[in-house]
């Protein structure tokens, strides 16, 4: 990990990235941080991280485990799919999608991630798979 990620990551595991330094574009950088440094571990790992931001900010309600899962898996697929990609710009650019916030609507509807079991554990996606 180059000394900017480290930092980043560093940043928002101390709960000291301020919240308008934190967008979606950051959110899958911290994914794909996490893809790479953690493996199979990573799900758990930003589970845990981005809830403890969330609480740092007074707004644990605001996470979404479907949400969040669903986004690792599709970090990880364009992670394994480009190992040789230089680095997190790259990635982006290889799947343009990931920087798409709309792009969970391709599979899931607001109906299903609107529910309780969805926002508290993983809920398959109802439109359809997850490539």
């Amino acid at each position: 990990m180059n000394h900017l990620d480290a930092e980043f990551v560093r940043a928002f595991e101390a709960c000291e990235l301020p919240p308008e330094e934190f967008h979606h574009r950051d959110h899958i950088r911290l994914a794909w941080i996490y893809c790479r440094e953690s493996g199979p571990a990573a799900a758990g790992r930003i589970a845990a991280s981005i809830r403890r931001y969330a609480a740092h900010l007074g707004k644990s309600e605001k996470y979404h485990e479907t949400i969040t899962q669903a986004w690792m898996h599709l970090v990880d697929r364009a992670v394994r799919s480009s190992p040789s990609a230089s680095g997190f710009d790259e990635i982006v650019m290889r799947f343009p999608d990931l920087l798409d916030q709309n792009y969970l609507a391709e599979f899931y509807s607001q109906a299903t991630l609107a529910t309780p079991e969805a926002r508290n554990g993983f809920v398959p996606p109802d439109r359809k798979p997850l490539p």
